[in-house]
């Protein structure tokens, strides 16, 4: 026990010192399980669990579910494996303050895009501006579907307007992996977008997130990958 205790702060040092650059995964997962595990070596467990997620981030997406089925994952670690990334995107998301002018999709997606870390499901959210583009604030609108699209449509516009937003950003994400808009996708965004303009109020873009990706529909109608469907 005194071997591994020594390792442990031999790890914390090095840490501390150079941060995690050229670490590998299974060195930063031993490091975060230190404190969920207090004693013993947990090496060989970091290593179970990047062989069977295949990367950290893998352990990271993973639900405690399938955490938990790993030997020698039990509860304690699986509440610190799935704490990390809900920190990480409050971080982000408190980093991305109010009153930065945005200019693109890109930029967009940069300030929405910690709100979708390790989502579980599919959630929509709005990004208003005034009317020079400025960040009045982000505002979750639905969790489930975008797809309810009375229930969204009141919810955005009443987020919006509570900003005494000018434009928007819509974002959701894909659970299923699919890194293109369905033709639900560009029918809903029609909808909501006429609607809101009944208002006086402008939906710039609508921004799909799947696993780290992000698309942008204006992009793909620029690009001529708009599907023809027909209104219901």
């Amino acid at each position: 026990m005194p071997g591994h205790s020594g390792h442990r702060q031999r790890v914390k040092t090095e840490f501390l010192a150079r941060g995690v650059e050229g670490w590998s995964d299974h060195r930063i997962l031993e490091l975060l399980l230190f404190y969920a595990i207090p004693q013993g070596d947990v090496n060989e467990l970091a290593h179970r669990l990047v062989d069977h997620f295949g990367s950290l981030a893998g352990v990271l997406d993973a639900s405690a579910e399938e955490l938990k089925k790993v030997p020698g994952v039990g509860d304690h670690t699986a509440v610190l494996l799935k704490l990390v990334p809900s920190i990480g995107g409050r971080y982000q998301e408190q980093r991305g303050a109010p009153g930065q002018i945005i200019h693109s999709p890109e930029e967009a997606a940069a300030v929405l895009s910690p709100y979708f870390f390790g989502a579980a499901n599919e959630m929509v959210y709005v990004l208003c501006l005034d009317g020079k583009g400025k960040v009045l604030g982000v505002r979750k609108v639905s969790e489930g579907s975008i797809y309810a699209s009375d229930i969204n449509i009141r919810r955005i516009a009443e987020a919006a307007m509570s900003l005494r937003s000018a434009g928007l950003y819509l974002a959701h994400n894909h659970i299923s992996n699919l890194a293109f808009p369905s033709a639900a996708d560009w029918q809903t965004t029609d909808v909501i977008r006429s609607a809101l303009a009944g208002v006086g109020l402008e939906l710039i873009d609508h921004l799909i997130f799947v696993d780290g990706d992000v698309l942008s529909l204006n992009q793909s109608e620029a690009g001529g990958h708009r599907p023809v469907y027909e209104l219901l």
